[in-house]
């Protein structure tokens, strides 16, 4: 598990192959001096969790930390979506479902299934 501190801030703990999707995604965000917001359900603390979000703006600062000394391999298609939802009025919603299909615990294009779908409905 890896982790995300922000401006200061004990850290929020993500799967490494999750926080390197973020990294980029926010590292891309920040560099056009674009802030956004990151939702996501935190259950560090309990199995139910707490719904955290946090804004994030180029001028505070943030460091990533992983777990391990490689950063795992980034898929274009989930850089893609996670762009997209960052440039959403709503901003990036991380989902338990992409966090999973992130980690590869469910298979993959599961949550791209289900996401073109509902497009199509």
């Amino acid at each position: 598990m890896g982790t995300l501190i922000y401006d200061g801030a004990d850290g929020f703990t993500f799967d490494d192959r999750v926080l390197a999707h973020l990294q980029a995604v926010i590292a891309t965000k920040l560099r056009r001096r674009e802030g956004f917001l990151l939702i996501w359900t935190d259950r560090t603390s309990s199995e139910e969790g707490t719904l955290r979000s946090v804004w994030l703006d180029p001028s505070i600062s943030i460091q990533f930390v992983f777990a391990h000394p490689r950063l795992p391999e980034l898929n274009r298609e989930w850089l893609g979506i996670l762009t997209e939802k960052a440039n959403s009025n709503s901003g990036l919603m991380l989902d338990d479902n992409i966090r999973a299909e992130i980690r590869e615990e469910i298979p993959e294009g599961t949550y791209r299934t289900a996401r073109t779908r509902k497009r199509e409905a």
